[in-house]
């Protein structure tokens, strides 16, 4: 049966494009949640921990973001299977509900002086909780994203699973600029003030829910719905008949998502302790270059759909491996605001080839029954080792006085990612998405 007949009969072009942005505001929704964690740390550490030593109370609040990391396999283990036995649809509204109440409770928790070590209990489940929402929201989403995707077009609409991931650090960031500017004082921000960004997550992950909730199901799950045993959809035994799907996942994945941390998440505290810029000056930096960022995924996704997505990795392979050790070494010795602007948005541009098509390389790579837990679960897995451990061994390096020693590991992570691309087929003409 021809893969662009059944979508173009079943589905219209209009709903193609609202189930695209409803899957897309959710995984931005989603990505927020995630990252105002992150941004938002330094001031309400003091809440959840006893008084005394800040290091300690931000030490406290770290671990516990790490563990959220941690919890991203068991996410996306369960959300895949979730997704590949019962709907993708199903799957995505879980997900972002299941966001969506461990923000709310950050937001609602009460302070340590006022319930003791409830407080850090209750932190510790609402990040556990959103550490098994986002595990599972990538596999399901870029499943979903690929599938409404017409044949064509598909690079291009699921590039846009990028632009949602990095606008939700673009939201952060901006009300977080917006209250330490305009809205809040020092003091104010410390107090309640940090709780006004989960308040807006909660809210934001309510739309979601709505959005999502009124989705299609994509035509690949409804037609292996009616054909695949049940036994064999989303399960590990049925995915461990992919093995070399499997590894070439976790290879296309590990130098990508490292680099992908160190020049967004990480990099704004390099430009800080590094390069020795102010905080204002990192911050306009970093939200200036992820704006530029988020517009060119769908820029290289429609680019992969002429030329082929094997062409996009192996420019991100190698000029990666070239260029990353000169990049980040000019960028440490620059002096100047300009040139690290520069500097940081060459690296993101080569970036670019991986993160745009990344997710339908994967989702090319399985049939439809383990589809969404094949892309899942290993990448949550490669994630959590390389791109969660990304800031941690960049500052221990640091500390030990060879930062450099940094540079080179992330050299060979993609070195090694780089060897996956030159021996894998285009996914874009071996798809298994037109096997129904």
């Amino acid at each position: 049966m021809s893969e662009t007949h059944t979508q173009s009969t079943a589905i219209t072009t209009r709903e193609r494009i609202q189930a695209i942005i409803g899957g897309s505001i959710g995984n931005l929704v989603e990505w927020y949640d995630w990252y105002a964690y992150a941004a938002f740390a330094i001031y309400f550490s003091h809440s959840f921990f006893p008084a005394g030593n800040m290091t300690a109370q931000l030490l406290n609040t770290a671990g516990i973001f790490a563990v959220g990391f941690l919890m991203r396999p068991i996410g996306g283990w369960m959300f895949g299977r979730i997704a590949d036995r019962v709907g993708r649809k199903q799957a995505m509204t879980l997900s972002v509900l299941l966001m969506s109440f461990g923000s709310l409770l950050i937001a609602l928790t009460p302070a340590y002086s006022t319930i003791g070590v409830l407080a850090p209990a209750l932190l510790l489940l609402a990040r556990l909780l959103q550490g098994l929402s986002v595990g599972g929201e990538y596999g399901v989403s870029a499943t979903y994203l690929s599938e409404m995707a017409t044949e064509d077009r598909r690079g291009f609409y699921s590039s846009f699973q990028y632009v949602t991931l990095i606008g939700g650090q673009l939201i952060a960031l901006g009300i977080q600029l917006l209250l330490q500017k305009l809205l809040l004082t020092e003091a104010q921000l410390n107090e309640w003030g940090w709780r006004i960004p989960f308040v807006i997550g909660a809210i934001l992950s309510v739309i979601a829910l709505y959005l999502r909730k009124n989705l299609h199901e994509t035509e690949a799950f409804e037609h292996q719905k009616n054909t695949v045993k049940d036994e064999r959809k989303g399960s590990i035994k049925e995915l461990m008949k992919h093995p070399r799907q499997l590894m070439t996942v976790i290879g296309l994945t590990l130098g990508g998502t490292l680099a992908f941390y160190t020049y967004t998440t990480y990099m704004q505290k390099f430009l800080v302790n590094t390069v020795q810029l102010t905080k204002e000056q990192s911050t306009l930096i970093s939200f200036i270059t992820l704006f530029i960022f988020a517009c060119l995924q769908p820029v290289f996704g429609a680019l992969s759909d002429k030329i082929g997505r094997r062409p996009l990795l192996l420019g991100f392979g190698i000029l990666g491996t070239l260029c990353t050790v000169p990049l980040l070494t000019a960028l440490s010795h620059t002096t100047s605001m300009i040139a690290a602007f520069f500097l940081l948005l060459a690296a993101l541009i080569i970036v670019s080839g991986y993160t745009s098509i990344n997710a339908v390389v994967k989702a090319e790579l399985f049939p439809a029954e383990v589809r969404a837990l094949g892309v899942g679960l290993p990448y949550a897995l490669t994630v959590a080792i390389f791109g969660g451990t990304a800031e941690y061994l960049a500052l221990w390096f640091k500390q030990e006085g060879v930062e450099h020693y940094f540079y080179w590991y992330i050299t060979a992570c993609i070195f090694c990612s780089l060897l996956v691309y030159a021996g894998m087929k285009d996914t874009k003409e071996t798809s298994r998405m037109k096997e129904y």
